[in-house]
């Protein structure tokens, strides 16, 4: 090869190099969750609290506020109010709110009977932790919630507890 083909294969290769570190950098930041991930949630055989299986095509075609949460963790629980109120808020926008709780069966049941809110719970326990993870917690904190939009694409998520103006914000972003 002579030097002017080299020049060009090494400025390519720069480009290639380049363009990936941004689109990994990207990719990083937003931590949105991939399709087999979001086909994983839908596909995940979900129970209530109660044990009673629950039917997520009904989930289908929402915007979904997905909250992973457990009844031990303080920011969890002080974030459920505005979950809740939220949800009231948005309820005839087709937004649905479901936590994942990440915590016994008992443990969920004694919770939600001191603290009911107006959305599906369902048991999330290891399954529901990995499943979370695979959604874009790759510290497996929590809580950790994240939006999917009507077409089924995660828009966002957010690693803590999420403020009422902030959870709003993204609703109304993937409506």
């Amino acid at each position: 090869m002579n030097r002017r083909q080299w020049i060009s294969i090494a400025g390519i290769s720069l480009l290639a190099l380049l363009a990936g570190v941004v689109t990994s950098q990207w990719i990083y930041k937003t931590g949105l969750a991939s399709d087999p991930a979001i086909k994983a949630f839908f596909a995940n055989p979900w129970q209530t609290a109660d044990g009673k299986p629950v039917d997520t095509t009904q989930w289908q075609g929402k915007v979904l506020v997905v909250n992973f949460w457990a009844s031990w963790c303080p920011p969890c629980v002080e974030e459920m109010p505005t979950l809740d109120k939220l949800q009231a808020e948005f309820k005839n926008q087709n937004v649905l709110f479901v936590g994942i709780g990440i915590d016994s069966p008992s443990n969920i049941r004694q919770f939600l009977e001191m603290t009911p809110v107006s959305y599906p719970i369902v048991i999330g326990g290891l399954e529901g932790s990995n499943l979370s993870k695979q959604m874009g917690n790759s510290q497996g904190a929590l809580p950790y919630t994240i939006i999917i939009n009507s077409q089924g694409k995660s828009t966002s998520s957010k690693l803590g507890k999420i403020s009422e103006e902030e959870l709003r914000k993204s609703i109304k972003s993937a409506l």
